[in-house]
């Protein structure tokens, strides 16, 4: 059988011209498609297509907080999923209560004619497109036959999750954005993959701290203290697009892993 693909539609942070945002699929074994965070404007679907990726077949959502780099190319994606296939099933989006009243809004302003119930939404077929799945941590939520997940807190703005998924036997846990959280390391612990976001180094602390992000030091230290076998750092900035080696060896004074930077279009399998 093979392992858990993991494909990354976008890996830019914010306010990045070279790279999209953020966007990760995790293709698991048993046939489910899951998405991590849904980028903005049309990178999500345009790069899913790329990868030959039919987002009819995503089912779940998982949304890490509602700041516009990774929550609001979501309509398009939905847009894109209806048009592909009418009967396709709604798009199940899990998120913390105060992330999804906030999806809502974005969709009630960017797709007119959607009637949003406390279940999901409509459009003016009335075809229910979305289904709203309210998510807490320690609440498992079942992805598929043998793929779970469950959120948890991190260290970002107010609301934002980390994500950690399992599908036979393999685990991804997915940072979000995030200063240094110990209830990620915590989550991570034992993880065969830590994707972790990375403003930049050292030299970039103070700016960091101030949009409340994580430099590599920070990703290194929280894959050593949770024991994970491979850390891929995402969310770059433009100044690491070209050489995002400087973030691989701070990262490595902390952790002695195999340590990547993710691209866009890139793709990991894990078995």
């Amino acid at each position: 059988m093979s392992g858990l693909k993991i494909s990354f539609l976008g890996t830019g942070a914010g306010g990045s011209i070279v790279r999209a945002h953020t966007a990760i699929v995790l293709d698991s074994p048993d046939g489910s498609k899951v998405l991590l965070d849904a980028s903005s404007g049309n990178s999500a679907f345009r790069n899913a297509a790329t990868l030959g990726m039919a987002l009819e077949e995503f089912r779940h959502l998982l949304l890490s907080h509602d700041h516009a780099d990774h929550m609001s190319g979501l309509t398009l994606v939905q847009l894109v999923r209806t048009r592909a296939d009418p009967t396709a099933p709604p798009l199940e989006v899990h998120t913390g209560p105060s992330i999804l009243e906030n999806v809502k809004l974005m969709s009630r302003a960017t797709t007119p004619g959607l009637a949003i119930d406390n279940d999901g939404a409509q459009d003016d077929s009335g075809k229910r497109v979305y289904r709203w799945r309210p998510s807490a941590p320690g609440q498992p939520v079942r992805l598929g036959p043998s793929t779970n997940a469950e959120c948890f807190p991190v260290n970002h703005i107010a609301g934002s999750l980390g994500w950690r998924v399992d599908c036979d036997g393999a685990r991804v846990v997915f940072s979000g954005d995030t200063m240094y959280s110990p209830s990620l390391v915590q989550a991570a612990s034992g993880a065969k993959v830590l994707i972790h976001e990375c403003f930049g180094t050292e030299d970039d602390r103070e700016r960091a701290v101030q949009a409340a992000h994580s430099v590599a030091a920070d990703a290194g230290r929280t894959a050593a203290q949770a024991g994970v076998g491979e850390l891929i750092l995402t969310h770059i900035t433009g100044r690491y697009h070209s050489d995002p080696q400087p973030l691989m060896d701070e990262a490595a004074l902390y952790y002695d892993g195999p340590i990547s930077v993710a691209f866009d279009l890139h793709q990991a399998e894990i078995t």
